[in-house]
């Protein structure tokens, strides 16, 4: 456990599942209004919806194969919120939060690669996709529950729509054609699902 991690521990014990479906449902109304939020949260959903296929896959190459999906979200994700969101969210919340963010992204990066090397079907590799679950779903709360909505009330209006449009440009940098915002979009939904902006 890093430093910040054992501050971050001690500050912010990790959320029940009331608290983080509470903070989730009050992010996606605050997405209906401000399309940034709405990006990212649909894109938490996917990674959740990612790593729960990767978990329940039932044999190696589908287990590899979920884990390469995952992974290809997740990072266009990380890349794009500490490129676009997380210097704003130093400017306008806070460095310490900010620095939490970015070494969240590191460790979770980290432990995704250890993952890729273990044997899917393996002990060690459910633990370690459990472990990463729970620091993601911290992470999730930590930035649905305080950070995302602190930012939308701190960030001036005009900074907002270029927000969101430099957000879909950096996803899409790494997940698909940086051009197009249905391409962006396309990636960032759930499986049967489209997302909407507001």
């Amino acid at each position: 456990m890093s430093f910040l991690d054992r501050i971050a521990a001690a500050v912010t014990p990790a959320a029940s599942d009331e608290e983080r479906a509470r903070a989730r449902q009050e992010a996606e109304t605050l997405g209906h209004t401000e399309e940034w939020v709405g990006l990212i949260v649909q894109q938490h959903k996917q990674i959740e919806s990612l790593l729960d296929d990767a978990g329940n896959a039932g044999d190696p190459n589908q287990r590899r194969l979920a884990l390469k999906d995952f992974a290809r979200i997740l990072t266009g994700h990380s890349n794009a919120e500490e490129v676009i969101l997380y210097p704003d969210i130093a400017e306008y919340n806070g460095k310490t939060q900010a620095a939490m963010a970015y070494e969240e992204h590191a460790m979770t990066k980290i432990q995704v690669a250890k993952l890729e090397k273990l044997d899917p079907m393996s002990q060690d590799w459910t633990e370690k996709v459990e472990h990463i679950r729970g620091a993601l779903q911290q992470h999730m709360y930590q930035e649905e529950s305080s950070w995302l909505p602190d930012l939308a009330q701190n960030l001036p209006g005009d900074e907002k729509a270029h927000l969101s449009k430099r957000y879909i440009e950096e996803f899409s940098r790494y997940c698909g054609d940086e051009n197009s915002k249905s391409s962006a979009s396309s990636a960032m939904s759930l499986p049967g699902q489209m997302y909407t902006p507001a």
